[in-house]
């Protein structure tokens, strides 16, 4: 029987479990109760004992060889993460992390369910329940990973098909992109002058930048002599063996997202000042300044590079703390795009914009500005028909 205890956190009661590993390191998982502190106290300790009795700790496997029918499924899981580790992006694992060890595994371990057992209706009821705490296109988020884990399985001949193909997926609702009207937008600029992202915000919205891509903008992708801007590199963050992971890399989203922009004059201006104020804030913060970014464009006072959860909170606190309506820091984006639409500029011009790979995404994420164009068909109809 494994070693254990209860421990209290945020109220309610977690089992804490104690073990060695296969490869003799100290494994302490918590696993929820769900029972509030108060009056439950013999309840959590019936369930300690039973967690002693009936946990069975993951299994470590090596190398393809250890693959079998009957390793349970939540083990089988885990070790297919660690076979994608250096095979995908840090982000792309991070988000497999994320996904298998906060969800897929805990639910399929405490059913015990085998790699050979696994039935669709096991996947089917796991992503019913789902849709109870998360949105429809998270559950396909979290289909692709198990379909991909499975497809392994089959691939190796572990098993001969792949029961994530027979399960119906809930339908996922159109997302229609919120976006602030040009008055909003101005409004934003005016308010945000003196704020210390209020750069930042402007050159996102003006040049239609994903946050990560804003954040990796380095001043080697400025060309003041040209007067033009590169979208070429990006910083985003993820969390990888626990631990929230900043990751920048000479990469943007696709192909087309490396994109040259042409530099507005106001905007160059702005980020020649913004480079005096670095210059003057390296000199007077000394030994304390952060070197390691200072080829990036936004870092704060004392040099350290800016967090993407950071700016997302930051800039809802701007809107808020200036009664503004609330979006996304990612609308930002939209907003100037669906700006750009009204003053028919065409659909090919705003997707080499925005850098999307193809005018379909374009056109389809902003279908929603499409009312001008329905107006002037309605006028041309109107003058030829007689209605």
């Amino acid at each position: 029987m494994l070693a254990g205890h209860l421990q209290i956190k945020n109220g309610y009661y977690y089992v804490v479990l104690s073990y060695m590993d296969s490869q003799g390191k100290r494994k302490q998982p918590w696993i929820p109760t769900n029972l509030p502190e108060r009056g439950n106290k013999r309840r959590a300790e019936d369930l300690l004992l039973h967690y002693r009795q009936t946990y069975v700790p993951p299994v470590n496997l090596q190398n393809e060889s250890d693959l079998s029918r009957n390793m349970l499924f939540a083990d089988y899981m885990e070790t297919w993460l660690e076979t994608t580790r250096k095979s995908v992006e840090k982000t792309t694992f991070g988000s497999y992390s994320t996904i298998i060890k906060k969800g897929v595994a805990p639910y399929f371990r405490k059913l015990g369910v085998t790699v050979e057992d696994l039935q669709p209706r096991h996947l089917q009821t796991y992503y019913n329940k789902q849709l109870a705490d998360v949105s429809p296109r998270t559950v396909h988020h979290y289909h692709c990973v198990i379909h991909k884990a499975l497809k392994y399985l089959v691939r190796l001949d572990v098993i001969p098909s792949n029961p994530a193909d027979k399960v119906e997926l809930p339908k996922c609702n159109k997302y229609v992109a919120d976006h602030y009207t040009e008055d909003e937008l101005n409004h934003l600029f005016e308010v945000t002058k003196k704020h210390p992202l209020g750069l930042l915000i402007k050159v996102t919205a003006f040049y239609v930048l994903r946050r990560s891509e804003v954040l990796g903008l380095k001043w080697d992708a400025i060309d003041f002599e040209n007067n033009t801007i590169t979208i070429k590199h990006i910083v985003t963050s993820t969390m990888i063996d626990g631990k929230q992971t900043l990751v920048a890399a000479d990469r943007a989203k696709t192909k087309s997202s490396l994109r040259t922009l042409p530099l507005l004059k106001e905007i160059k201006e702005e980020l020649i000042a913004h480079r005096e104020k670095q210059k003057r804030n390296k000199k007077l913060c000394g030994k304390s300044y952060n070197r390691k970014f200072e080829d990036y464009v936004f870092v704060n006072p004392i040099g350290d590079i800016y967090k993407p959860d950071t700016i997302t909170a930051n800039f809802k606190k701007v809107l808020k703390d200036n009664g503004m309506r609330i979006i996304r820091f990612h609308d930002l984006r939209h907003s100037c795009a669906s700006l750009m639409f009204a003053n028919d500029v065409p659909m090919k011009m705003i997707q080499e914009w925005l850098g999307h790979s193809d005018i379909g995404t374009t056109s389809n994420t902003y279908s929603h500005s499409e009312y001008k164009s329905k107006l002037r068909s309605a006028a041309v109809l109107g003058k030829a028909l007689k209605i």
